[in-house]
């Protein structure tokens, strides 16, 4: 008998993180970092791991449309699956009756994503590799072969695909040498959270720079004469040349997000993060020809690689931000790292919350070693939050993001932690007292 996939397990796993504003920003001021956790078990014993990061109230919507797509994977041959993960994502994204509640795009999208994942995690795992390695190690006409063009073809061909990555064969053992030595650039967002004060950002911004980080990153929306306080104090404390970034999270209009940057240009902002909303390709543009020489960043919520492409057609953007969970897996996200290479536009992929520092390390390093080639203006975020509850967590040394060696996606969460904040009956939710900005049932 061949070996099937033979359940798919959603979790409903919440962290109260809004109990002290870990993670607060202007369109976000209480989030619980929560995530729909997906373990696939095959009918021999093995395992995949996958996650799709949730913000609190609403993971339970997330684990349903999990749970909806989860009968197209169950009773799946192992060996196709993890041979060919591309016709999975094409059977799930395109399924015609859930796709009508996107199409492409929200829960159902990130639902399948989320199924995607836990499915390279298990290929990576069956090949003993990190998931970067597996990704690195394939051949330009197998990488190809798992995207999806019909929708992008105006911008990038097949052909072009196999162009860009056959030109970086050559280089690829270097790399990867490189890559294990020194690892990856890593920005941190830590400091730069809207609900923390003056002292503990100042604090914050000190300790990154000694821990060796050339970019860190200020929430910034909120209150104007708030960002502007906020921006003298990290600028003083982190001195002239480390680059400051800022987020607004979509809190702006185009205008108000022109206005309002000006206000903060003498601080020397690197980018401003998400100005306006994810879905303003224009808005962008104009944002962008407003304030240049600041650069504009956005992709954390641009929900599919149509978006992207529209983004580098219409030069709306300085900074591609890829995340491993708002689209729909590992497929897309090698979609969007090409059309990004195609345009010539750094990607620093968006991390923190739960588990996507861990999951989107590996798209970054594979880009780094089989396709562009490059670190420049390129770095990963990250967080320092709940990294303890994964059995893979990453490893950050002097600023960078240390190569995974387990095989894997990293996505694993360990067992004790999801006993502890399984929502709502876990210890975490049942015995201690409500929370402003919590979660309920």
């Amino acid at each position: 008998m061949s070996e099937r996939i033979s359940s798919v397990e959603t979790i409903d796993v919440r962290f109260p993180t809004s109990r002290h504003r870990d993670g607060s920003d202007a369109m976000n001021p209480f989030p619980d970092y929560s995530a729909a956790y997906v373990i696939l078990r095959t009918s021999a014993g093995a395992e995949g791991h996958g996650l799709v990061f949730t913000v609190g109230r609403g993971t339970d919507l997330q684990v349903a449309a999990v749970q909806a797509l989860a009968p197209m994977v169950v009773g799946q041959r192992v060996d196709e699956l993890v041979a060919d993960p591309g016709t999975l994502a094409r059977r799930l994204v395109g399924d015609s009756q859930i796709r009508w509640l996107g199409p492409e795009k929200g829960v159902v999208h990130m639902a399948a994503g989320g199924l995607v994942n836990a499915v390279w995690d298990l290929a990576a795992r069956r090949a003993g590799k990190p998931l970067w390695k597996l990704l690195a190690d394939l051949t330009p006409e197998q990488l190809v072969a798992q995207v999806d063009f019909r929708y992008l073809r105006d911008a990038l061909t097949e052909d072009e695909a196999l162009a860009l990555l056959r030109a970086a064969e050559g280089g690829r053992a270097e790399r990867e040498r490189r890559l294990r030595a020194e690892g990856y650039p890593a920005y941190t967002t830590t400091p730069g959270w809207l609900g923390y004060d003056d002292e503990k950002l100042a604090r914050l911004c000190t300790e990154a720079v000694e821990a060796g980080y050339e970019l860190i990153k200020l929430k910034v929306g909120g209150n104007l004469a708030d960002d502007v306080r906020r921006m003298g104090i990290a600028r003083q404390a982190v001195g002239p040349d480390v680059r400051i970034a800022v987020d607004a999270n979509q809190i702006w209009g185009v205008p108000e997000a022109i206005r309002w940057m000006r206000e903060l240009a003498p601080f020397d902002p690197y980018w401003i993060e998400e100005p306006t909303s994810p879905d303003d390709v224009l808005g962008h543009g104009a944002v962008r020809k407003a304030l240049a020489p600041v650069k504009v960043a956005t992709g954390e919520h641009v929900h599919n690689p149509v978006m992207f492409k529209q983004l580098l057609q219409a030069d709306a953007v300085d900074v591609v931000q890829i995340d491993a969970c708002r689209v729909a897996g590992v497929n897309e996200n090698l979609a969007i790292l090409l059309l990004a290479a195609k345009f010539g536009v750094p990607v620093c992929p968006h991390a923190g919350g739960v588990g996507l520092c861990e999951l989107v390390q590996h798209l970054a390093m594979f880009d780094f070693v089989a396709l562009t080639g490059s670190i420049d203006d390129r770095a990963i975020e990250y967080v320092d939050h709940l990294h303890e509850h994964f059995a893979d967590p990453v490893r950050i040394s002097g600023g960078r993001y240390l190569a995974p060696s387990a095989p894997g996606m990293s996505a694993e969460i360990l067992p004790a932690s999801l006993a502890e904040y399984r929502f709502p009956d876990g210890p975490a939710w049942t015995d201690a007292p409500a929370m402003a900005g919590a979660p309920t049932a």
